[in-house]
């Protein structure tokens, strides 16, 4: 309804428009002008009205009046976290005329927590005698389990259940607590809390003579299901639709299938290796990924070496050998090939899980370099071990890239952007470490620098400095990395070093001198085979450090290790790991003589430190602060035995005062010591946190445990956990999700949420 309005003085006859004209100034023009503009802001109040009518144009303050006009109840707390209050009115009707039904209460799930899911009513799978003129076939609800049927063995337990086909004996225990299961009025809404990250081309790690893993690092870690979008609204996720771990019985059952149908020309059906491959494995850098029927799928916890052939019979009952390269086991991440097969170099592709974007990651990472760019880019060069190499742009080793950064004069802000996902066997120390000038600013980021076409020549393609998309690349430096800040003592600003989106095996160490920053973001040190260290002179000022602030953002990194001239280290987000599991004695952080500001963080190990602000942090270890009258620690987890500033809100400090406070007034008297030891004693043996995994590298790596106390999950000053996926916001999600559910389920049903990562 919106239309151009004509100008108010050309609808004037032309007789007064000619005698305006002769007048100075035009005077009967400027007037109208004045109504003009009051004219087009009303005509554009109107417009406006008439768009706050529909949820899809209103303006975003209407949203809220729409949706009360149809009853929508906002959600609690996290709707500017999770999702648009907009959506979630436009939403609204829809979900109503679908109310109860299973497919709605997925989309439902999924749009209100941002997590995969699977909706299972089970009462469908209730074994019952069968009314035998009209007997159920699908789905098929009675007789015992057939037990040569491995893959529905598989799926009873697989996934928490949320796939199992057998029929079920009734189970009268409440859903909603997350323990009975099969009855009449259950359904259950499973969901997938990891997220799916993609490795493209990514170098496979030789850990023996002939075995890989697909872990850069030589960790055994599983491989995730890339999930495909449904077709359909009404369709239920199915296994190739979630995020969850994959099985090696299915990728067997089809790999085997596709084999047996290529050797009798018949076309293969095609679920995980289809147009977009949940894996694949490149041998010697060919150009093509070895074949998906090519492939076998077997356990590799003995590390078997696959035979070079198997043979499946044809039409005619004769038999056929089809050839195999390579043996993968996807829960364990490994790779073998028949001996026959000469391997020098494997490239893979693959998916892993993890709770967010932290760490080295193929994820977007544009926002935590939006402010960086705003000082132009001076010089930029990008690394490439698969790129021919381009003279003083692409560069085939990272030694070459910091040689040439190391030319570079002082005053600049350079790039160094890696430009794939391959592994770089380098040490860049000693003579080969990064020189940063003073004024200078150095970010090394895995990103990809594409081609773009060059102004005024048609078909020529360039690089522009300063252009660079920092996602979709995880590399993986094997080495150890050095830099050396060169300003004098005396120099106002030294330079900075800034890493994003690396992946480091070996110490990441700052040299003598004097180095203004040092910032590690999106970047993992991999914990138990790399560190952060800080060296500074004792008798050199020009090489003490003095000015160097060290920072971790959304990190994962092993022990870090300040000398007694770094006053600052600032971690946020992250997770920080002394690299001994189960080893809460270890030193984590050694900045004795820092003041330490940590926010949202998990610290596996003890703290050393000068000073210490903290904010919904969890500490496995004993902190030990050397100033302990400047600082405060909230809304965090640490042990009682750490000598930590002034707490507030803190466990399990917290939980020993509530129950001594409960206990004193309903005795209305006060407790004596040994009373009030033993309410101590008996609160530490249950509130400590506990974790899917301590292991790097496995994808519940510092997850807490649903099973953790509430106190610590939910103990952070926004109601979140506590810990570095505070941010998550997963209590809140889980929240919004039943606070929905009570207005979608059908009358005498209950709804339990059952968790598979």
């Amino acid at each position: 309804m919106s239309f151009e309005a004509p100008n108010l003085y050309e609808l004037l006859p032309a007789i007064y428009r000619v005698r305006d004209s002769e007048q100075p100034q035009l005077p009967l023009k400027s007037l109208l002008e004045v109504f003009q503009e009051y004219r087009d802001a009303l005509n554009e109040n109107f417009e406006q009205l008439y768009d706050d009518e529909f949820i899809e144009t209103c303006a975003e303050w209407a949203a809220l009046y729409i949706g009360d006009l149809i009853g929508y109840r906002p959600l609690h707390g996290v709707t500017a976290k999770i999702g648009s209050p907009r959506a979630e009115v436009a939403n609204t009707i829809r979900y109503r005329r679908r109310k109860g039904t299973a497919s709605m209460l997925e989309q439902l799930a999924r749009d209100v927590t941002g997590w995969n899911a699977r909706v299972v009513e089970f009462f469908e799978w209730l074994g019952w005698n069968q009314y035998m003129q009209h007997t159920r076939v699908d789905p098929p609800c009675g007789g015992t389990v057939d037990l040569r049927d491995y893959d529905a063995c598989e799926r009873v337990t697989h996934a928490a259940g949320a796939f199992d086909t057998a029929a079920h004996t009734v189970d009268v225990r409440r859903v909603a607590n997350g323990v009975g299961r099969y009855n009449i009025p259950n359904i259950g809404l499973f969901l997938w809390r990891l997220n799916p990250y993609s490795v493209t081309r990514g170098d496979a790690r030789e850990v023996a003579d002939g075995h890989y893993t697909f872990h850069p690092a030589g960790l055994d870690a599983p491989l995730f299901n890339p999930p495909e979008t449904e077709d359909e609204i009404t369709h239920l996720a199915e296994e190739i639709n979630v995020p969850g771990a994959l099985r090696r019985r299915i990728l067997y059952d089809e790999l085997e299938a596709r084999r047996a149908a290529l050797v009798k020309n018949e076309t293969p059906r095609k679920l995980y290796f289809g147009a977009e491959p949940v894996l694949q494995v490149t041998i010697n850098g060919e150009p093509d990924p070895v074949l998906p029927e090519e492939l076998m799928i077997c356990n590799l916890a003995d590390w078997h070496i696959p035979a070079a052939a198997k043979e499946y019979p044809r039409a005619d009952g004769t038999m056929a050998a089809q050839k195999i390269r390579a043996a993968v086991d996807p829960v364990l991440g490994r790779l073998t090939f028949p001996a026959e097969e000469r391997v020098d170099r494997v490239e893979v592709n693959y998916t892993y899980g993890f709770s967010d974007a932290t760490g080295g990651g193929p994820y977007d990472r544009a926002g935590s370099i939006a402010a960086l760019l705003k000082r132009d880019v001076d010089w930029q060069a990008g690394v490439s071990s698969s790129l021919a190499p381009v003279a003083d742009q692409i560069f085939p080793t990272l030694k070459d890239a910091v040689a040439a950064w190391n030319q570079v004069p002082a005053g600049k802000f350079g790039v160094m952007a890696i430009l794939d996902s391959h592994t770089y066997a380098e040490t860049l120390t000693a003579d080969d470490k990064i020189l940063i000038p003073e004024g200078s600013r150095l970010l090394m980021i895995a990103a990809d620098w594409p081609e773009v076409d060059r102004p005024g020549f048609p078909g020529q393609k360039q690089r522009v400095v300063g252009q660079f998309v920092p996602a979709g690349l995880r590399p993986h430096l094997l080495g150890d990395l050095s830099v050396c800040g060169t300003a004098g003592a005396d120099s106002d600003n030294p330079g900075e070093l800034i890493l994003n989106g690396v992946l480091i095996e070996g110490a990441l160490t700052v040299l003598v001198g004097n180095l203004g920053g040092l910032s590690v973001a999106h970047c993992t040190l991999a914990p138990g085979k790399s560190e952060l260290a800080v060296n500074a002179s004792a008798v050199d000022a020009q090489k003490k450090n003095a000015r160097l602030g060290v920072s971790l953002e959304r990190s994962i990194s092993g022990p870090v290790t300040l000398p007694e001239t770094v006053t600052k280290l600032t971690i946020a987000d992250s997770v920080i790991a002394n690299g001994v599991e189960n080893d809460d004695a270890k030193t984590a952080i050694d900045a004795r003589h820092a003041g330490v500001d940590i926010e949202r963080s998990t610290v596996f190990g003890a703290g050393e430190v000068g000073s210490l602000e903290a904010s919904n942090c969890i500490f496995t270890g004993a902190v030990r602060a050397v100033r302990r009258q400047v600082g405060c620690v909230r809304f965090s987890y640490l042990p009682l035995a750490s000598l930590a500033p002034r707490r507030y809100r803190c466990q399990p400090d917290l939980e020993i005062a509530t129950q001594i406070d409960r206990r004193e007034k309903k005795i209305n008297a006060a407790l004596g010591p040994a009373e009030r030891d033993a309410i101590r004693d008996e609160v530490t043996a249950w509130m400590a946190p506990t974790f899917t995994s301590t292991s790097y590298g496995l994808p519940g790596f510092a997850q807490l445990r649903l099973s953790a106390p509430a106190q610590i999950r939910t103990g952070a000053d926004d109601e979140a956990e506590m810990g570095a996926f505070h941010n998550l916001y997963q209590p809140q999600r889980e929240t919004n999700l039943r606070v929905r559910l009570e207005e979608y389920l059908r009358c005498n049903l209950e709804a339990g949420i059952f968790y598979v990562t």
